[in-house]
């Protein structure tokens, strides 16, 4: 039986660390808005694949006006977001299909530089395992804030960096974001977890980086420019 893929693009950012007022999602990044390089990047392993859109309802008109203005027709659902991510996420989720013949991979909207074949190894580790999230090793020594203020040393080959796309078997993850909402959830694969799923990791892609500060978004431009 065929295993249909699915990604839902989570774009609820505001541009207030990156000192923008324009949302972070629609900055210019190489000529282009963020978002239609990170939607586009999913349609490389598969034109058909459906993306749906998670934008604040605010946004909305912004991001159409985007769209005509560059002539972006990437075939997407917009979808309006919720309060946290879950509920964007939630909201994401009622345009998914209640199957094990299906695959969502949910991605933050400010990581346009993954790759295809990242996402490619994110559905297949998905489909083999259930659960599957990208994961990269700190370069730099980690601690800890402890309960009274003070730090302690954490063995940096104990720690792994979580980047997106996590991806899901579709029924598992529908099952999981039928929980009540809790502030412990930080992304997909803790509302999994609470759910009695286990979580495959894979390596992921140091260029997969999240926008968040202008500093990103130069490193971008220039990953753009001599790397990729």
């Amino acid at each position: 039986m065929s295993i249909e893929r699915i990604a839902i693009i989570v774009a609820g950012g505001t541009g207030q660390r990156m000192g923008a007022s324009t949302p972070k999602q629609f900055l210019p990044l190489s000529g282009e808005p963020v978002l239609m390089r990170t939607l586009r990047a999913f349609t490389y392993i598969e034109p058909a694949i459906r993306l749906v859109l998670v934008l604040p309802a605010a946004h909305e008109e912004q991001w159409q006006k985007l769209c005509a203005q560059h002539n972006f027709s990437t075939p997407h659902t917009v979808v309006h977001g919720g309060a946290e991510r879950f509920h964007s996420v939630r909201n994401g989720l009622q345009h998914v299909p209640n199957s094990p013949n299906a695959l969502v991979a949910v991605h933050d909207a400010v990581r346009p530089l993954i790759e295809p074949m990242l996402i490619a190894t994110a559905y297949d580790m998905a489909q083999r395992h259930g659960a599957a999230v990208p994961v990269v090793p700190p370069v730099d020594s980690v601690r800890m804030l402890l309960d009274n203020g003070h730090t302690q040393a954490v063995e940096r080959n104990r720690v792994l960096l979580v980047q997106t796309p996590q991806t899901f078997r579709a029924d598992l993850l529908l099952s999981a974001y039928a929980q009540p909402y809790s502030p412990h959830f930080t992304d997909d694969a803790s509302v999994v977890e609470a759910a009695g799923i286990g979580i495959t990791t894979f390596a992921g892609q140091t260029s997969n980086i999240k926008l968040t500060t202008p500093y990103d978004m130069a490193v971008a431009e220039y990953l753009i420019k001599y790397s990729m």
